[in-house]
């Protein structure tokens, strides 16, 4: 029996494992998810997430909205959810807010008790860790949508989100002017390397008619969203003017102006909505279909019986191949785990492990860093070798290594 740090990390791997199991649970019932995401800040991108659900849901689509922004929550607010914002609990299961019959909420705002100007200091693995509780622990029951609404940037959040929910697509929200689109165009890099498909790209605040004279004036340029778009081969789906209407309105939780199609915003913002639907409703292939094709011809992983190799200290991946406390053989069989075993490795000679792992019947190896020696000797076996990987536990870089999930980083070694 399992004692000490061992222990912990076998009880530890075990509340993973089981966690995996409630997302994938709960994801089953989303028909489509949706992360809207931005390269910089205050480009209206938590605007598009709220406006989008309440169309959605305003044309009798189930949906729900969960606000990953965990440092700035903005999405109660534009949605006119104010007062102590409390979770509902019923048989042991958390249900989201209720903003309509068909549209639910959930935001670290109903969490945070009466102080809603408190901040949240928290790092790295506390959000990952939030992020998936509001997947796996909320009872969103069956949705047509889910649209997540992410912070800026390509960090923690967004991240996580890609690795949780393998057929999340993403919209992205940016303003014309060129400071802006440099931040957009890693957002759209973070997408094509985390292999998540872009629904399209909506350029804000893209314009506003005088009061006075009726002209357009370009405050932020113009046309920049079209232009990236067309360079990178993605759809515009919509280009949002400024309406100082919708501003005042939108800062006071007064969402009524999106049933007003005298406003261009609104009839702009529809047709977005629209193109969104019939994106959602043709035959295109599906991220699973995708990472099918792609396991098809990936030869480490077209076998039914897999068996991956993980270096790990403390129960996480080691940063070093040939210098860890032990090694996990996670057995996996059509994409599914079913056992691991723990190794203490023998003492460390050049070339030992790489003969050593072939002889417990690895298939494939994933590691932080591992020198080329080593790679080449893996790979003279036939072995698969993936270095650069996060240090995370080894249950969930298999699982994300078998959705085709899984980020990795440079080589933490280089001899």
């Amino acid at each position: 029996m399992p004692t000490g740090k061992q222990g912990c990390s076998a009880v530890h791997d075990d509340k993973h494992a089981a966690q995996d199991l409630e997302i994938k649970e709960r994801l089953n019932h989303i028909k489509n998810k949706i992360l809207v995401m931005s390269g910089k800040g205050g480009v209206g991108k938590s605007s598009i997430a709220a406006y989008l659900s309440f169309i959605l849901a305003k044309r009798g689509k189930k949906v729900g909205l969960m606000d990953v922004d965990l440092h700035g929550p903005s999405i109660p607010r534009l949605l006119g959810i104010t007062g102590d914002i409390q979770l509902s609990y019923h048989s042991g299961k958390v249900f989201p807010v209720d903003v309509m019959p068909n549209m639910h909420v959930i935001s670290i705002e109903a969490l945070m008790g009466e102080n809603k100007d408190a901040a949240t200091i928290w790092r790295g693995p506390l959000k990952i860790g939030v992020i998936r509780q509001f997947i796996s622990d909320i009872e969103w029951s069956d949705l047509d949508y889910l649209i997540i609404d992410s912070p800026p940037g390509t960090g923690d959040e967004p991240l996580t989100v890609a690795q949780t929910v393998p057929d999340a697509k993403a919209i992205i929200v940016t303003t014309p002017q060129e400071i802006s689109l440099a931040d957009v165009r890693k957002s759209i890099n973070f997408c094509r390397q985390v292999h998540m498909e872009i629904l399209g790209l909506v350029e804000n605040m893209s314009g506003l008619t005088c009061p006075h004279c009726g002209k357009s004036v370009d405050l932020f340029k113009t046309d920049g969203g079209q232009l990236t778009a067309r360079k990178e081969d993605l759809r515009l789906l919509a280009s949002l003017p400024i309406e100082p209407e919708v501003v005042k309105r939108g800062d006071a939780g007064d969402i009524s102006f999106l049933d007003e199609e005298r406003l261009q915003f609104t009839a702009e913002f529809n047709r977005l909505v629209d193109q969104v639907e019939e994106i959602s409703i043709k035959e295109t292939p599906s991220k699973a279909q995708e990472l099918d094709k792609t396991k098809e011809t990936d030869d480490s992983v077209s076998g039914n019986k897999i068996i991956i190799a993980l270096p790990t200290a403390e129960g996480k991946l080691c940063s070093h191949f040939g210098h860890c406390e032990q090694f996990v053989l996670i057995e996996t069989e059509d994409g599914v785990i079913k056992g691991k075993t723990l190794h203490t490795p023998p003492p460390h000679e050049p070339g030992l492990l790489p003969r050593w792992l072939h002889e417990k019947g690895a298939n494939v190896v994933i590691a932080g860093g591992m020198g080329e020696s080593a790679q080449q000797i893996f790979r003279q076996n036939g072995i698969r070798v993936i270095t650069g990987a996060p240090m995370d536990s080894p249950e969930s870089l298999v699982n994300q290594y078998l959705s085709n999930t899984l980020v990795t980083g440079s080589n933490a070694c280089d001899h």
